[in-house]
């Protein structure tokens, strides 16, 4: 029996009741639509489309300007233009403190972020809001910042491109806020008189001053999927008229159905359709100055 005597000590091994698990935290993201587990190297690799319902998640402004101009590459616009806090407004907290928070989770220095650059080789100013910064609402600065856009183009003959992803006009700015709506339209009157094209691109949510605005006045208007878009939301509509919504209502199918939208176009198909509406539209520019 010493044949099968053991000399050396056993292998450590853990406590028969400690639970063994894998570590899979930040690895896999589940998908709101589906509930299917998604790799997140894949989910990246798909513009955050989900493979199996097509389900878009949101995407970060920079990465949509970098999705659509050519090779990545696109000047950065008006870095410097940021909120101010002209009503020194407070609610829960003051408007300063959110600003300075926002700017710190969501790395942006505003709820949009612009660009310039060649798109299909034509020449390109646009713009992405950022639903991570104080719910891409519409202040002054967002504004201030379209309205160079459009000035831009008007100078050097080229198109505007705006995503829209918006919560509507910010609350803490009041009526400063409001007249950005008046101020983006009659800039973009003056564009559409040029005869250059604005291509507006809505995503999910496009709501409130926004949608009512300029969201809507693009010579093309492009929805992503399921997008949420409209004014106010659902629940306030069904309070205020009484009567339940038909189902899918304020969706990008919805509002295409009834000619609100000209296009719904999946997210990775999105850049190779803008290029054939701006070869219709445009002549091949070469990129001028600012």
């Amino acid at each position: 029996m010493s044949w099968f005597k053991r000399d050396k000590p056993k292998i450590d091994t853990p406590e028969e009741d400690e639970e063994r698990t894998v570590r899979t935290e930040g690895i896999f993201v589940k998908c709101p639509e589906c509930d299917n587990s998604l790799y997140k190297g894949e989910l990246q690799d798909s513009l955050q489309v989900c493979a199996h319902c097509q389900y878009h998640f949101r995407f970060p402004a920079r990465e949509r300007l970098s999705m659509l101009f050519d090779d990545g590459k696109y000047e950065r616009l008006d870095e410097d233009v940021t909120s101010g806090d002209p009503l020194e407004f407070v609610d829960t907290k003051p408007y300063k403190d959110r600003i300075e928070q926002a700017t710190k989770a969501s790395g942006l220095p505003e709820a949009i972020v612009c660009g310039k650059g060649t798109v299909g080789g034509h020449l390109v100013y646009a713009g992405a809001m950022d639903m991570s910064f104080i719910g891409g609402s519409m202040g002054s600065a967002v504004g201030e910042k379209i309205t160079r856009l459009i000035e831009r183009a008007l100078e050097n003959k080229g198109a505007v491109i705006v995503y829209s992803a918006s919560g509507g006009a910010r609350m803490q700015e009041g009526t400063l806020s409001l007249m950005q709506m008046g101020k983006i339209s009659a800039a973009l009157a003056m564009l559409h008189e040029a005869r250059l094209p604005f291509i507006s691109v809505l995503t999910d949510p496009t709501t409130g001053g926004v949608t009512a605005s300029f969201a809507m006045l693009g010579d093309v208007i492009l929805a992503e999927p399921k997008a949420l878009i409209g004014f106010a939301g659902p629940r306030v509509i069904e309070q205020t008229i009484r009567q339940k919504l038909p189902k899918g209502f304020q969706r990008s199918e919805f509002l295409l159905e009834h000619g609100m939208v000209d296009m719904v176009v999946d997210r990775r198909e999105m850049r190779d359709a803008i290029i054939r509406m701006l070869d219709f539209m445009m002549k091949k520019a070469v990129v001028a100055g600012a």
